[in-house]
């Protein structure tokens, strides 16, 4: 499936007769990937992103919030903070160390596939121990389990779109890559309205989706080539350790004001997104006097709804924003465009106090966020100082989603619980955040 670029016999005829290649057509291999090829990657990365946004999605915000409300219900805005926030720093690490090392594996099967198949075998089984208990510690254990696996599998992952997709189809693969992501992300939230009352069904389904995602997606890519020529240095303490530091020197300047600006970007997505059920059972519907099962069944047919808004809005931005990237040769505006929506839609719920507040910022948030998935994966390997190092590089700019989860559900938590329970005052938080990000990703030189 992978193919190279032909070499005649004959030097001098070959130089007038073969036309010349663009570099931004081949891959990090040196090859020029077929359409096939290029298509096969793309809808593996999609319903990659579908398979694992439904399940993640799920569980952070409707399964394990609900089960942590059914135990200790007292504990249920510092607990969900602490998962968070604990969770986000084992992800932090995982996420670099795993990048590294996968840069630096050696097979026949390339240096990328192994990690992906294993760490979500191993996430799926972290998932099928939420079955069995009944307990916050272990819950906490099991939370941090599927976070260090799945960025065992993440980090490779994402940098395979360095590794396999040439620069010329980045945005196109990356748009469908972002409708992947918001599909799996608001169908996430719409199957954990469905399983709200069942969730150990739930925690099934999830456990199976994360165990056969990464083989599903092996299976969809053109087999990836053996790398066992590629020279490395030997592995060492040394060397894992380097990891950890960030790229520094000519072209790290616009690497920190993406880190940055993904950061604060998904902190306000998390600031909502993250404590969706307990914003719509205890902001959305504060004066409704519900008891606790009319309130749990009125909360999930809202969050269903915006659900279905947001897959909508989100798929038509997120499919016709890539291209367009691609055609105009823009990265940049666009990314900080949708963080200015973004804000702008996290404001209707704070105006309007009703369901229909969070429709709409279903609708329009929704929308902004399409377009910031499609756009920024692009953005962030347009920007990477050194393309061979892209495990690494891109498990430290990852690593802001997981820095995001904590200062999201820090600043949630925090809000909440020093106002007494009110979640009113997390959307004008949520607006400030989302507005530095657009800022922070205008400041990077060199690209559009």
């Amino acid at each position: 499936m992978e193919n190279t670029i032909e070499t005649a016999a004959a030097p001098n005829a070959a130089a007038e007769a073969a036309p010349a290649v663009n570099s931004n057509e081949l891959d990090s291999y040196g090859r020029r990937p077929s359409v096939l090829d290029v298509f096969r990657l793309g809808a593996g990365f999609t319903i990659s992103l579908i398979i694992t946004g439904i399940v993640w999605v799920s569980l952070s915000s409707i399964l394990v919030p609900q089960l942590v409300d059914q135990i200790a219900p007292g504990q249920r805005e510092a607990f969900i903070g602490t998962i968070n926030s604990v969770g986000s720093v084992v992800a932090l690490f995982a996420n670099i160390i795993f990048g590294t090392f996968s840069d630096l594996t050696r097979s026949k099967w390339g240096k990328r596939t192994l990690w992906i198949i294993s760490g979500g075998i191993l996430c799926g089984a972290c998932v099928a121990g939420l079955l069995v208990t009944k307990s916050l510690p272990l819950i906490l254990l099991l939370w941090c389990g599927m976070q260090l696996f799945y960025n065992w599998m993440n980090a490779p992952f994402v940098a395979t779109l360095s590794d396999r997709v040439p620069d010329k189809f980045r945005g196109s693969v990356s748009s469908f890559m972002g409708a992947g992501g918001v599909l799996g992300q608001t169908a996430g939230s719409l199957v954990g309205s469905l399983l709200i009352s069942n969730i150990d069904l739930g925690f099934a389904i999830g456990a199976l989706g994360f165990a056969l995602v990464g083989i599903i997606v092996v299976g969809i890519w053109p087999r990836e080539p053996s790398n066992l020529d590629e020279e490395r240095e030997p592995i060492s303490l040394k060397m894992v350790l380097m990891a950890f530091i960030p790229p520094y020197g000519k072209g790290a300047r616009n690497f920190y004001y993406a880190l940055f600006g993904r950061m604060m970007m998904v902190a306000g997505y998390q600031m909502i997104n993250g404590y969706l059920l307990y914003v719509v059972k205890y902001y959305t519907f504060s004066d409704s006097g519900y008891n606790a099962e009319q309130l749990k069944t009125a909360a999930a047919g809202v969050i269903a709804t915006m659900s279905v808004i947001t897959m909508i809005v989100s798929l038509i931005a997120a499919l016709v924003s890539g291209p367009i990237s691609d055609k105009l040769g823009m990265r940049k505006v666009p990314v900080a465009a949708a963080s200015v929506l973004f804000a702008i839609g996290a404001a209707m719920p704070w105006i309007f106090h009703n369901a229909w507040g969070m429709y709409l910022f279903a609708a329009i948030a929704g929308f902004g966020y399409g377009v910031y998935n499609a756009i920024d994966q692009a953005l962030n390997v347009s920007i990477l100082p050194n393309p061979k190092e892209a495990g690494k590089d891109l498990g430290v700019l990852n690593m802001a989603n997981t820095l995001s989860t904590v200062l999201g559900s820090l600043l949630t938590s925090g809000v909440v619980m020093a106002t007494g329970g009110n979640y009113g005052l997390v959307f004008p938080v949520c607006i400030v955040v989302v507005l530095i990000a657009a800022f922070l990703i205008m400041r990077i030189k060199g690209v559009k």
